[in-house]
């Protein structure tokens, strides 16, 4: 039997090849982590979370602080959801922990 009468013999099994669909994969939504100004919170303090929790210098952790004070708030790094909502936890446990007002938030890049 050729491979033609196969495929026209409808007591043969069906035979093809199979092929999946990929699914498209998509960049993960980013988030920025936002820090806001308070009159309480000591810039010192604000340099230490900069450093700690976000891996920066102390030069770059010392402008954001001066941006945050000067216009009230600022980025401190953009990162996927999960990362962002643990980043803005950590800070805030720590700020109430030294009893400081620091506030933290996550915005939609």
């Amino acid at each position: 039997m050729s491979d033609s009468d196969k495929t026209n013999n409808p007591d043969s099994p069906n035979v093809g090849v199979v092929v999946k669909s990929r699914p498209k994969t998509r960049k993960p939504a980013m988030y920025k982590v936002l820090m806001l100004n308070d009159d309480y919170t000591p810039m010192e303090f604000v340099v230490h979370v900069l450093e700690r929790f976000f891996q920066k210098s102390r030069d770059e952790a010392t402008r954001v602080m001066m941006h945050v004070h000067k216009r009230g708030v600022g980025v401190c790094g953009v990162y996927t959801y999960e990362v962002a909502e643990t980043k803005v936890t950590q800070v805030m446990d720590l700020a109430r922990q030294n009893q400081h007002p620091l506030q933290c938030t996550i915005e939609k890049d």
